[in-house]
């Protein structure tokens, strides 16, 4: 019989005490679910700093697993996606680095499906929020599945796969009022930023115009990790992925990015569908990066980091092979909502790295996937099935749908003649590199990961001064969100480390002088490094700019699948129109006639379609503006504002205006007015062409932007 306690009053106290201490301990320390308190929140488990992560880290695997199932049933991040089936040709040989047979033979065809999207928002987010963009690959190979999970840009915002619930916390909404929505300019994300100079590359990125680009089908792609190629003699190569656009890597502006939002939140989706939809195919190379193994130490920073990238300058991209993305899905979510993808469904010949995200990556998939889709049998969604065959003990689970006969479910057996068996490697069975792993259970952070700076800097002055002037802007919209000053004020002092001219002028669009730099403790590293004042392995990074960063110099020679608007109205020169529209059509662009009005208007004699009115169509919508003659025409189009925004807009927005005839005196009384009787030479350099032939209004419309033009405040629309 239990002893009764002889001052019940005390004992209650006591109770209280204890809860009262409980609960102030919940608040001062980090703990599991369990209530264990956690010394590292910081990294992961690994064999030595640089090994990879092992399976018994309980911490990270509660952490990891209670994030990939916070959300049900869409995507925790990468909710809105749009998505395309296609094909991959293999041009060049890889057998020298690789065993992957669908990179064996130039010619061979692979079947794909990529799947696009942004980050931050949920499904019914806009498209055209500043984010990174998600840029998943499923190649259908004879060996099985392949997936390339990557982004829109080559690095990633955090080092360790155990930061990452903390990342998508901060620049979600915040929990206590669900705002805003698809959005990092707040107080949390620039937060968790000010106290991770980690995030600092990415970030430059993410303010860059990279992150709000003008198609889906004009975005690179990168694989983000460093991979492994193994070939058929089991030798490795370190290898990074590339996707680049044939049509050239475009963006738009801020200001019309917001107006995106409101006008066709749909804008990247639709552009997309429409485009394969017209016989305009999505088309990229695909390239690879590749370092010998007796390289890995060469650079000034760790290849096994995945906030840094291998500039182009340093190790050039092989092209080695093509993806036409050439059928819409026939159902938007059997298809692009149920597609699975995994870094870790790979094929012989293609590896893995220590890198600590990608090695709790290959973990979170497969859990993310198991709430997702309901179950483990994800695999047998019709968009997820393998073209070769499958064949194994796996049975029963949610939404189970393969009928497995026989009585053998196990491996050994004597009931089934031992089927399904091994497959020895030289007939194809994937066998892991023997990687010689050396190193004692740590966590911790290899101190070759400590630079923080030189990327981000290098970034930055590799960008043309339109592009630094953007990156200026972003800064200064996202921080201008922040209510709290001290954390404006640290992002400002960790820019300090990047460029003094662009932490100034960021500190001078919010008010205040430049901070002094201050230590920053970053939990990711030990108390007695300053990141701040971290200094790369070698004395001088191997490369201050790379041009190839910037798409300055992008591909600017064709206008496929590019929307020009064409102003007119009843009356307007009906040759010119026809004549316009043939030449641009021809080349494999879009046209569209914007009226006053809806249904057709009456040229010369013959009535034209009018796919739109003004109050329907937006200048935001499209790349170029022609405005052909014909008086009855202009004298309407003048009387109404609207029409004067919609080109002044463009105008604003840096985009190919011509005009023809009395269209030259419709221009006149828009932001481009002061600009049209300078010479008629700089007059082409900003993108104005005035009575000139098709053909030259194309070349226009190719630069995609003028931003010689951009003068701020100065241009009313």
């Amino acid at each position: 019989m239990a002893k009764k306690h002889s001052n019940p009053e005390k004992a209650n106290a006591k109770l209280t005490d204890l809860a009262k201490h409980t609960e102030q301990d919940q608040e001062s320390f980090l703990t599991t679910n369990q209530g264990l308190c956690i010394n590292d929140d910081q990294n992961s488990l690994k064999t030595g700093e640089r090994g990879p992560t092992l399976m018994e880290d309980f911490i990270f695997r509660e952490k990891i697993t209670h994030f990939d199932h916070e959300r049900i049933p869409e995507r925790v991040v990468h909710a809105r996606g749009s998505g395309a089936h296609g094909i991959f040709e293999c041009t060049k040989s890889m057998s020298k680095y690789t065993k992957a047979k669908f990179l064996q033979t130039p010619g061979t065809i692979t079947p794909v499906f990529a799947r696009f999207s942004t980050v931050a928002g949920s499904r019914g987010s806009t498209d055209l929020a500043r984010d990174v963009r998600g840029f998943a690959v499923k190649f259908y190979t004879e060996e099985g599945n392949y997936d390339l999970v990557g982004n829109n840009m080559p690095v990633f915002f955090i080092q360790d796969a155990i930061k990452f619930p903390d990342l998508i916390h901060a620049v979600k909404p915040e929990p206590h009022n669900e705002i805003p929505q698809a959005a990092s300019a707040h107080d949390t994300f620039w937060d968790f930023v000010s106290l991770s100079p980690e995030t600092l590359h990415n970030v430059m990125w993410l303010m860059s115009d990279r992150a709000i680009p003008r198609s889906l089908r004009m975005m690179e792609g990168f694989g983000i990790h460093t991979y492994r190629f193994v070939n058929a003699n089991n030798e490795s190569f370190f290898v990074k992925f590339h996707w680049k656009p044939l049509l050239g890597v475009h963006s738009v502006l801020w200001d019309e990015a917001q107006k995106i939002s409101g006008k066709d939140s749909d804008f990247h989706r639709r552009d997309l569908y429409e485009a394969i939809e017209a016989g305009a195919f999505a088309q990229w190379d695909f390239g690879v990066q590749i370092v010998e193994e007796k390289d890995e130490h060469k650079f000034d920073f760790d290849l096994l980091d995945p906030t840094k990238l291998i500039p182009e300058e340093l190790v050039p991209v092989e092209i080695i092979g093509r993806m036409t993305l050439n059928r819409n899905p026939d159902n938007f979510f059997a298809e692009t909502e149920q597609v699975a993808f995994h870094p870790g469904h790979v094929v012989p010949g293609i590896d893995f790295t220590n890198d600590p995200l990608l090695q709790g990556r290959l973990f979170s998939y497969t859990d993310t996937q198991l709430i997702r889709l309901g179950g483990p049998n994800f695999h047998e969604i019709p968009i997820n099935r393998p073209i070769a065959p499958i064949h194994n003990n796996q049975r029963d689970g949610y939404m189970r749908q393969m009928i497995n006969p026989g009585q053998s479910s196990y491996n050994p057996n004597s009931t089934g003649n031992n089927a399904p068996y091994q497959t020895p490697q030289d007939d194809g069975g994937y066998t892991s590199y023997h990687e010689r792993i050396d190193g004692r259970k740590i966590r911790g952070r290899s101190e070759s990961f400590f630079d923080f700076f030189s990327q981000p800097a290098m970034f930055y002055h590799s960008q043309s001064e339109a592009e630094q002037n953007h990156i200026v802007d972003a800064f200064r919209f996202e921080l201008g969100k922040v209510k709290e000053e001290v954390i404006r004020k640290r992002v400002v002092s960790l820019l300090v480390q990047i460029d003094k001219t662009l932490a100034k002028q960021v500190a001078d669009g919010l008010g205040f002088e430049v901070p002094k730099p201050e230590k920053i403790h970053n939990h990711a590293v030990p108390p007695d490094v300053d990141p701040m004042k971290y200094q790369s392995r070698k004395a001088a990074p191997m490369i201050d700019k790379a041009p190839s960063l910037s798409m300055a110099d992008t591909v600017k020679d064709t206008i496929k699948s590019r929307k020009v608007a064409i102003i007119a109205n009843d009356g307007a020169d009906a040759n010119a129109i026809t004549t316009m529209q043939k030449a641009i059509e021809g080349a494999g662009g879009m046209t569209k006639v914007i009226a006053l009005h809806q249904g057709s208007i009456k040229c010369d004699g013959i009535e034209l379609p009018a796919e739109e009115s003004y109050l329907t169509a937006a200048s935001v919508l499209f790349d170029a503006v022609y405005l052909p003659g014909g008086k009855k025409s202009v004298d309407a189009l003048k009387a109404e504002p609207d029409i004067l925004h919609f080109i002044s807009e463009a105008y604003k927005h840096c985009k190919a205006i011509a005009a023809d005839d009395e269209g030259v005196d419709l221009l006149k009384m828009t932001a481009a007015g002061e600009k049209i009787d300078e010479n008629m030479d700089d007059v082409l350099a900003k993108g104005i062409v005035l009575n000139q032939t098709p053909e030259a209004f194309m070349k226009a419309i190719a630069r995609h932007r003028f931003w010689v033009r951009q003068q701020p405040g100065k241009v009313p629309a």
